[in-house]
């Protein structure tokens, strides 16, 4: 049975998230705690008025959820230690005769770093395929769904320092880690990306996600990152990631269409360099939900790209600060679940 992941342009038939609980990820004060609430419960409730959307929750967070989320959210309760479904959930295939397929990637906390608990998550992607009704496509790859795009024809974009990871993938090289994405995702072209942003490879970080580096909204188009200001040190980083992407091919052998999507005006907060990206941005039936940084000038022009790159979308911008401040962004907290035939 071939497997193909399509592009995240595709219709959905829904989209799934993973209601926050408590722990280190979400903050160790009360004010810390409903900060997280309330963006996750943002970004949910923005991404259903354009199509259903299940959130999982802890049952110990059932009825937070209940007052904080969109009645017409629906709730698969399940255990969590982790929200960032993008990464621990399971990503979606279909194969040719349009049935649905969940691969289920190892998940180890980024890497076992020491303050991660992540072992209740790393069921969710079972537990997802079993409620949906998907056949479970079993992977020994650990991998995290932030760590790959793709354009549904073929290619994949992925980073050295993620599936080569000595902490994830000790005995992993490029060669194996592309014949099992062939295999699950069916993808027949890697583009290695070198590394991610300088704060991806902080303790909280995911040493150097794809997703908020690049994305890829239509065949032979990217959206990449860009960092002008010189004193920021990801501006050296994504030259080195431009490089990289402007000799690359597709696998129909196409040279990408690159488009800047630059970063808000902010440099630092309380912890260093940000990561703040534009990239990070989720596609829904009908619209985008952009990440916004409360900068007028920057999230009204990161809009006007958006609008442009998916024409017909209506594009939606939801503060993702906090989530951020958590480790990642919108994209991180959500995964498509494609419209099938069968």
């Amino acid at each position: 049975m071939a497997w193909r992941m399509p592009r995240e342009t595709a219709p959905h038939d829904r989209t799934w998230m993973a209601f926050p609980c408590a722990g280190v990820t979400l903050g160790d004060t009360d004010a810390l705690r409903d900060e997280g609430y309330r963006a996750w419960s943002a970004v949910a409730n923005a991404v259903a008025e354009f199509e259903p959307l299940t959130m999982v929750v802890d049952p110990g967070e059932t009825e937070r959820a209940r007052r904080m989320l969109d009645p017409a959210i629906e709730m698969l309760e399940a255990p969590l230690d982790e929200f960032w479904m993008r990464d621990f959930g399971p990503t979606f295939v279909v194969d040719e005769s349009g049935a649905l397929g969940a691969v289920d990637w190892v998940f180890n906390g980024w890497g076992a770093p020491e303050w991660a608990s992540w072992r209740k998550s790393a069921e969710i992607a079972r537990t997802v395929a079993a409620e949906v009704g998907a056949q479970l496509v079993s992977s020994l790859l650990v991998n995290e769904g932030g760590g790959i795009q793709v354009d549904g024809e073929g290619t994949v974009l992925l980073t050295e320092t993620v599936q080569l990871d000595p902490r994830r993938n000790p005995f992993a090289d490029r060669a194996r880690v592309e014949a099992e994405l062939e295999r699950t995702i069916g993808t027949s072209h890697a583009v290695w990306l070198p590394r991610g942003l300088t704060r991806d490879y902080d303790d909280f970080g995911t040493n150097g996600h794809v997703d908020i580096v690049a994305a890829i909204p239509a065949p032979g188009h990217l959206l990449l990152h860009a960092q002008p200001d010189e004193s920021h040190p990801d501006a050296a980083v994504m030259r080195e990631v431009r490089a990289v992407l402007e000799e690359a091919t597709d696998a129909a052998g196409r040279r990408f269409e690159i488009i800047d999507l630059p970063a808000p005006e902010t440099l630092r907060d309380a912890h260093g360099f940000v990561d703040w990206s534009y990239v990070n941005h989720y596609v829904v039936n009908g619209g985008v939900i952009a990440c916004g940084f409360g900068e007028d000038t920057a999230d009204a022009r990161a809009r006007d790209i958006l609008s442009s790159v998916y024409p017909g979308r209506r594009v939606v911008t939801v503060d993702a600060r906090p989530i951020f401040d958590r480790g990642g962004g919108i994209h991180c907290i959500t995964q498509q679940q494609p419209a099938v035939t069968s």
